[in-house]
Parts: structure tokens; sequence; C-alpha cells
């Protein structure tokens, strides 16, 4: 969705626990028939009869055999499978509670029109992120909140044909279609009973919030305290909120009226590139402003192992250290030249780390030895070694795989020599 985001209350109005107590017993009679039949399905099985059930597809228009909630088939990968949910003429369908369409998790286009469906729960798509059709068109809707929506991208919705009320909470529909509620000629019933054109509707009091979040960008060194203010305004009046997603780093929030304070103290390292994000909402939608946590920290080497036979030898790392550090490696403490044989190479980069290798391209007896990663930037240096052996010497005599013997990194040549220790 867009800034609105397309949550009302949770619990559904009367006579959706009957519609999910159908779907409790309805289940139990599908474990039952599956069973009896010695626990083999086909898809389609478990379709109420007034319904068709494809591979991807369910569809419910029979009127006469009606049904009550959608479908629940014999498995959750028969429900993952379905794409398309068509629903039409169904006088006893009224809600889309929270659990209903938790299953159809590669849902991508539903349809409920010409039916009772009066409620639908703030959680009815929770699981539904591929949800991009939404068709509701010529029910009993008279609300629908935004919140419903907020985490989904939905690209085309019709809510033609509901008693929507003109009212604070319906606003949102009306910035979200933009020009597309004209062409939908989607109306809104006034408290006189008289229908106007949802574009045409203005109440006052009904503003989407706005938000500034101040200092715009924040870089500063590992272990420094930072302030960041959130103000917003917005009627009805905004609620303020922060979003920090596992930050390591102790922080503090105050608030007072339409501002808020977060207080970060002693900011740490595992918290570079963190996203912190002001959120402010109200009836009318969300606006939100965010920030990444750019942290100066010194190099940190997280892992330095053994080599590894890949396409070419890998000799495996990963670094953290903002700004990112310049890597060299020693090899028995000489400096290591690079070219197309060896050669430094990153793989990944995630939030706060580096991983790589560095490359050898058929490695001989020569290349054997310690070898010591240093990694430094302006505010310091870390090291790490290991030691690779990739070929034995081409001496005399019977040859065999070195055997390592532990932390002191020993091998034996098992040749007439005694064992060497690096």
């Amino acid at each position: 969705m867009s800034a609105w985001r397309p949550r009302t209350g949770d619990v559904s109005p009367s006579g959706s626990r009957g519609s999910g107590l159908w779907r409790w017993s309805s289940w139990v009679l599908f474990v039952g028939l599956a069973v009896g039949s010695g626990g083999l399905w086909r898809f389609g099985a478990a379709c109420p009869s007034s319904c068709s059930c494809s591979g991807s597809r369910i569809s419910c228009v029979d009127q006469d055999r009606g049904i009550m909630a959608f479908p629940v088939l014999p498995s959750e990968l028969e429900m993952e499978n379905v794409t398309d949910i068509y629903i039409a003429n169904q006088s006893s369908f009224s809600s889309i509670n929270d659990k209903d369409l938790h299953f159809y998790k590669n849902l991508r286009n539903l349809t409920v029109t010409n039916s009772r469906l009066t409620y639908v729960s703030r959680q009815a798509f929770q699981n539904n992120l591929k949800l991009q059709y939404l068709n509701l068109k010529d029910n009993n809707l008279s609300s629908l909140s935004w919140r419903i929506f907020r985490h989904l991208n939905i690209s085309y919705m019709i809510l033609s044909g509901n008693p929507l009320h003109c009212s604070c909470e319906n606003m949102w529909i009306k910035l979200w279609l933009g020009e597309e509620a004209d062409t939908q000629e989607l109306r809104c019933i006034e408290d006189g009973g008289g229908r106007k054109l949802l574009s045409r509707l203005t109440l006052p009091n009904c503003v989407v919030p706005m938000v500034t979040l101040r200092p715009l960008n924040v870089t500063v060194r590992e272990g420094a305290d930072v302030v960041l203010t959130c103000n917003t305004s917005g009627m009805p009046s905004p609620e303020l909120n922060w979003v920090m997603n596992d930050l390591v780093t102790y922080n503090e929030i105050q608030t007072s009226g339409q501002t808020t304070l977060l207080r970060l103290s002693n900011l740490s390292s595992l918290d570079h590139n963190s996203k912190i994000t002001c959120s402010s909402q109200n009836i009318v939608g969300e606006k939100e402003s965010s920030l990444l946590l750019d942290i100066l920290f010194p190099p940190n080497i997280t892992k330095l192992s053994d080599a590894i036979p890949d396409h070419h030898w890998c000799i495996p790392f990963s670094v953290s250290g903002n700004p990112f550090p310049d890597l060299q490696w020693l090899l028995n403490g000489e400096e290591v030249s690079e070219g197309d044989y060896i050669i430094t190479r990153i793989h990944e980069v995630t939030e706060r780390e580096y991983h790589g290798c560095l490359h050898l391209d058929n490695p001989t007896h020569l290349n054997n030895g310690k070898y010591t990663l240093l990694a430094t930037n302006i505010y310091g240096q870390d090291r790490k070694a290991v030691v690779a052996h990739f070929m034995m010497e081409p001496w005399g005599g019977t040859v065999t795989d070195p055997v390592y013997y532990g932390e002191h990194n020993v091998y034996c040549l098992h040749m007439k020599m005694d064992c060497v220790k690096y």
C-alpha cells in the first residue's frame, strides 16, 4: 500500500464465532472421511457442494447451497497452492476473520462479491503477503480500516456497491484510490441518508498525519550518546511510536503531546546500519520517517577458517568495521602479493559484516604456511591467523596427507624427518 497503508477491533460481529465453529466441524468431518478412506485424498474432496476446487483456484458461486466461510482443504500444502479464490452470491457469508485465510499463503487474487460481507478483521490478511487483487464489490461493508492492509502491496481494490459511511475512518479509501474512486463510482452514505461521490468527501478534523524526524542522519563513534526527536501533526490527534527491531543499545523514550524523544546511550557497533523509524498514525492513515544508524568503529575479524577446496582454494573470513577496513595478508610473516592467482574477494555484505575469501588458484607447497589477516581502518586494527596446507613438498619417499594436532597446528610428513611445528 501507499503511505496510508491500508487495524479496527479484532472482535468480530455477532455470528463470526458460528462461522469459525463451522470451519472446525468441517475440518473434523474431513479428517474423519480421510481416515475412513485409508487417508487417501483427491484435491477438491473437501470442497463444499456449492464450490469447485482445482489445483490453484477455488470458486463458490452456488447461492442455493451456500457457504458461511472459506473452504478448508485437507492439507496445508493444498491450501498453499491456491492463488485465486472467487466467492459470489453467498447470502450467509458475512465475515473474514483472523484465521480464515491463514493457510492460503500464496493467495494473489481474492473476490467476495454480491454477498453479505459485513466485517473484515484486523488480522484477516496477516499471512497473505502476496495478495495483489481484492474485489469486495456489492457487499454490506459500512467501514473498512486502512490498518487491515498496511503490510500488503495491493495493486487493485474494488469497493463499489457497499454502504460505506461518509466517515473519517473511510477517508483513506478516497486518498488511496484517487481518480479510481470516480472510475468505480464509489459513493458513501451521509448522516441524512444521501449518497455522495467519495472523491468529493471533505470532513473537518480529518487529516492524515505528518511526521518529522530530527536529525536526518546519525554518524557517530561507537560509545556515543544520541537524542532523536520526532514531531507530528494531524486530526484526530495521532499516536506516535518508535520502531527499533532488536536494538542492542540502551534506549529511553519520552513523549509529551505530539513530540517524542528517543535517547540512545553508549551506542553499540552491533547496531550499525540498524533502522530506526518514527511512526505517526490516526484513523485516517499513517506516515513514518526513518534513518539508519551510521556507527563508526574499529575492525573486528569475526571468523577466519581453515582453507577449503572450492572452485579455487578459499580461506574464508568475516570482518566488520566502519569505515570498511583495508585488508592485508601475511604468509609466514611476509606480505602476500595479490594478483591473478591470489586475490581477496568479498562475496556477501550483511548489515554489519563482510564475508569473503582469500582465493588461491592451484596453490602448491610454496603456498603452505601460516596466513595472517590484518584488518585496518582509522579507528584501529585487528588480526587473526590460520595454518593452511595445500600440497606436500615434492621430496622423495612415500608421502601421505598431514595429520593435524589440534590447536598447536602441528603436522607430520611421515617421512624421514621429525614433525614440524609452525
